[in-house]
C-alpha cells in the first residue's frame, strides 16, 4: 500500500487561537507602549514567522524594536491558557482520529508558530504522538518557503504526489505549491476562502472525500 501524508497547519486550521493570539499581541505591544495594530490585521499575519509578521504589523520599528516585539509575544503567549484560549475547531478532533486510525495515512504539521507554542498545544490536546513530523517557524523559514513541507517529506519517506497540505491562509497554498504538494484550503479560518484556490472545504465532515478526491481513491 502507498503511504500518504496529511500535512496541518495549526493556528485557523486545527485550532481557534485568535483569542490567545490576540491577547499576546496586546501584551506585546503594550510592553513596548506601542497600540496594537487592529484585529483584522493581526489575523492577516497568521501563519507567517513572528520576525516577519511583526515586521509586518510594525514596518515603522527597527529591527531591534520589532525583535523586542517578537520576545514579548512569545511571553506572552506562554503566559496565557493554550487549552482555553486555542480550542479545537468542531470535527477537528474525530477527524484527526479517524485519520489516523487509516490504513496507510501518516500525519504531520508546518506550522507558523515556535517549537515552545506547538509544544503547549501538544500537551493541552493531548496529542503527543500523534504526528510523525512536526515543523515549527524555529528551524525554517516563513511559510510560504517549502522548507517545513520538504522536511515533512523527508521525515515520513512520502513522495509529494502522496502528501497534501491542509490549511487556513494563502500562505500555507503557495507553500504547497512552492513544494509540490496538493493544498487544500479550509473556510474557517482567517484568510478568505476566496483566496485559498480551488480545494476548498468548509467542515471537517468534508475532508475524508476531498483527500479520496485528490487521491484518485474516490
Amino acid at each position: 500500500m502507498t503511504r500518504k501524508l496529511v500535512i496541518f497547519d495549526v493556528d485557523g486550521t486545527l485550532v481557534d487561537s485568535q483569542r490567545h493570539i490576540l491577547a499576546a499581541m496586546d501584551g506585546a505591544f503594550g510592553a513596548l507602549g506601542l497600540s496594537v495594530p487592529p484585529r483584522a490585521q493581526v489575523l492577516g499575519i497568521v501563519g507567517l514567522s513572528l520576525p516577519v509578521a511583526m515586521a509586518k504589523l510594525a514596518p515603522e520599528l527597527d529591527a531591534q524594536a520589532q525583535a523586542r516585539l517578537v520576545a514579548a509575544y512569545k511571553d506572552a503567549f506562554t503566559a496565557e491558557r493554550a487549552a482555553a484560549l486555542s480550542p479545537l475547531y468542531p470535527g477537528a478532533a474525530a477527524a484527526l482520529d479517524a485519520l489516523a486510525q487509516a490504513d496507510g495515512v501518516v500525519l504531520a504539521i508546518a506550522t507558523g508558530k515556535s517549537r515552545r507554542g506547538l509544544d503547549q498545544l501538544v500537551a493541552a490536546h493531548g496529542w503527543d504522538g500523534r504526528f510523525a513530523s512536526m515543523q515549527v517557524a524555529d528551524d525554517h523559514p516563513s511559510k510560504p518557503h517549502p522548507s517545513m513541507i520538504a522536511a515533512c517529506l523527508r521525515d515520513t519517506g512520502i513522495a509529494p504526489a502522496q502528501a497534501v497540505m491542509v490549511g487556513d491562509t494563502r500562505f500555507d497554498m503557495d507553500m504547497a505549491l512552492a513544494a509540490g504538494v496538493a493544498g487544500l484550503g479550509v473556510s474557517w479560518g482567517y484568510h478568505p476562502a476566496a483566496s485559498l484556490g480551488p480545494r476548498v472545504i468548509d467542515s471537517f465532515d468534508a475532508l475524508p472525500s476531498a483527500l479520496a478526491e485528490i487521491w484518485g481513491t474516490a
